[in-house]
């Protein structure tokens, strides 16, 4: 019964995939020479360190050298309009991120629509977010959480990385389906609000797993839970959101793409091979201790999870009111 749903779900979404993808196939050999990832976001971030450790692993496999080169800027749409106009031979590619399906609706660019002019290739990785509070903050769990912001609203401030950034609408969905009102303390960054929740400035954050997991083991932060739909294997005692809040999931999704008229055989080659690094012991140990999992898939599945993701975020953007900075 699984695989007729599946292959019922691989036929009703063969659209969503081949309207980003080519309906040409190319008889070349691939790669001949190197590929660029651009990466719509500075070195060292979850998102560049990710895209670094499948370019090595697809430069060792494929015997070209896959080159990781960091576009920050317009949260990921300066990267992503680069790709858009690339020549779409597999030999530019997107490092695909959280903010993609946020910009959607928060930061729309005049010049594509992402699940159009994206070929969605393959996911990578999925990260959740952890809940974390000041020590100071009266709250042990997520049921006293939510009793505390009840009993005092609008007087707990929740840090981000930024308005509309992914930290932001993951409390804000956590505010719509909680009941509560939480005053949104936006920062450039992720570093400079986990900064001022540690010295108490303000009293709670949605923070990335692997910048906040040392603070909270330590004690200097409280973490109450996770916001992936299940525990993370490095915090297994901490529980999920939706233990108390049925159905609330924000993890982090990373995977790669191209331009949408990238040949499929390449597309499709290219997924077997990103499948198959990811596979790697080493390189799966390397992403687990970064407080990220492996989360495997086919083009398919990969455009299916990114439209679910854009029409979650829009939904959430346009009930709470977010507006671009």
């Amino acid at each position: 019964m699984k695989l007729l749903r599946r292959n019922f779900l691989d036929l009703a979404l063969g659209a969503i995939v081949l309207s980003a993808a080519p309906r040409n196939v190319m008889a070349i050999n691939y790669p001949t020479r190197s590929v660029r990832i651009l990466v719509g976001f500075a070195a060292g971030g979850a998102s560049d360190i990710v895209a670094r450790l499948v370019a090595h692993s697809l430069s060792e496999r494929l015997g070209q050298q896959f080159i990781v080169e960091n576009r920050p800027g317009a949260t990921g749409n300066i990267a992503t309009g680069e790709v858009v106009k690339a020549a779409p031979d597999g030999y530019t590619l997107l490092l695909v991120a959280p903010p993609n399906a946020i910009n959607a609706t928060l930061y729309p660019s005049p010049d594509f629509v992402f699940l159009r002019d994206i070929a969605l290739i393959a996911s990578m990785t999925r990260e959740p977010s952890v809940v974390v509070v000041h020590p100071l903050l009266p709250a042990n769990t997520v049921p006293e959480f939510i009793a505390y912001a009840r009993a005092n609203p609008s007087k707990v401030a929740m840090a981000s990385a930024g308005n509309g950034s992914a930290s932001h609408l993951s409390g804000e969905l956590f505010q719509m389906m909680a009941g509560i009102k939480l005053v949104h303390v936006p920062y450039r960054g992720g570093g400079p609000a986990l900064a001022d929740l540690l010295s108490g400035q303000v009293q709670a954050m949605f923070a990335n797993m692997t910048a906040s997991i040392g603070h909270a083991t330590s004690g200097k932060l409280r973490a109450l839970a996770v916001t992936s739909a299940t525990r993370s294997d490095l915090l297994p005692d901490i529980p999920s959101i939706s233990e108390f809040l049925p159905g609330y999931e924000a993890s982090s999704v990373y995977g790669i793409g191209a331009p949408r008229d990238t040949p499929l055989n390449i597309i499709i080659q290219l997924n077997r091979e990103i499948n198959a690094s990811l596979a790697e012991p080493r390189l799966k140990a390397q992403i687990t201790a970064m407080g990220s999992s492996v989360f495997l898939g086919s083009p398919t599945e990969f455009a299916s999870l990114f439209a679910s993701e854009t029409r979650k975020w829009a939904g959430v953007i346009k009930s709470s009111g977010v507006q671009a900075e």
